[in-house]
């Protein structure tokens, strides 16, 4: 149970480290992954404005991080309960709750979910959806 949680402790500052390199990069360089997706196809994929997203969450910018990518803000915590899960479940040895009581049912609906929106996003009705910038919105 020690190495277990000795590896989830090194895994962790690992990509909490990662997570910061690439903050500062950003910050100090401008240096940003652009989405593959978009770059080639000029279309919005249900992940775009993630990185941006989480940038602001950081910034306590919520509003803005729900401007960036609606759908990914609003599952936070559903994939944040989920990584909890599985890192307390790996440390105990035991089954995780999302193995248990969660089924196929669920991630299949959530992934149609995310193709949907991938689909509304694109379209000009639906254009509140791409990921936005909103510059002055307390006034």
């Amino acid at each position: 149970m020690k190495s277990k949680i000795r590896n989830t402790f090194i895994i962790s500052i690992i990509v909490i480290s990662l997570l910061v390199l690439y903050k500062y990069l950003n910050t100090k360089f401008n240096f940003a992954i652009d989405c593959p997706i978009h770059k080639i196809t000029k279309l919005y994929c249900p992940g775009c404005g993630i990185t941006r997203m989480l940038f602001a969450i950081l910034n306590l910018d919520f509003y803005q991080a729900f401007r960036y990518n609606p759908l990914l803000f609003i599952t936070i915590p559903i994939w944040l309960f989920y990584l909890l899960d599985l890192v307390i479940s790996y440390i105990k040895g035991k089954t995780s709750f999302f193995q248990k009581h969660i089924n196929n049912k669920f991630w299949i609906a959530l992934t149609i979910i995310f193709i949907v929106f991938g689909c509304m996003r694109n379209m000009p009705q639906f254009s509140y959806l791409l990921p936005t910038e909103i510059t002055n919105y307390n006034n």
